[in-house]
């Protein structure tokens, strides 16, 4: 209950635009936002959305970059590729 009385005194604390508003002074938001102020959207007096500085260094949450290796080294035994005797595929039921 703390928490969730905490979080609309946060957001009753940051600046509080409409949609039409923030429409038409975008570029003025931003560079408030740019600035480090925060700006809750509201429509119709509930809050919809909030505009924050986008952190400068990656979250640790992020996906990592394409080709990056994020795992240990597959590796497999010597006998992984040999082929399985009858009795083994029959009990796979592949026979």
């Amino acid at each position: 209950m703390l928490t969730k009385s905490l979080a609309k005194f946060k957001l009753r604390s940051m600046r509080r635009v409409s949609t039409h508003q923030a429409k038409s002074q975008l570029s003025k938001l931003l560079a408030g936002v740019e600035r480090g102020e925060a700006v809750v959207i509201l429509r119709r007096d509930k809050a919809i959305a909030k505009l924050v500085r986008a952190e400068d260094k990656p979250s640790a949450r992020q996906r990592p970059r394409v080709g990056t290796v994020t795992s240990a080294k597959v590796t497999a035994s010597a006998d992984a590729f040999t082929p399985l005797d009858a009795d083994a595929l029959a009990a796979w039921g592949i026979a």
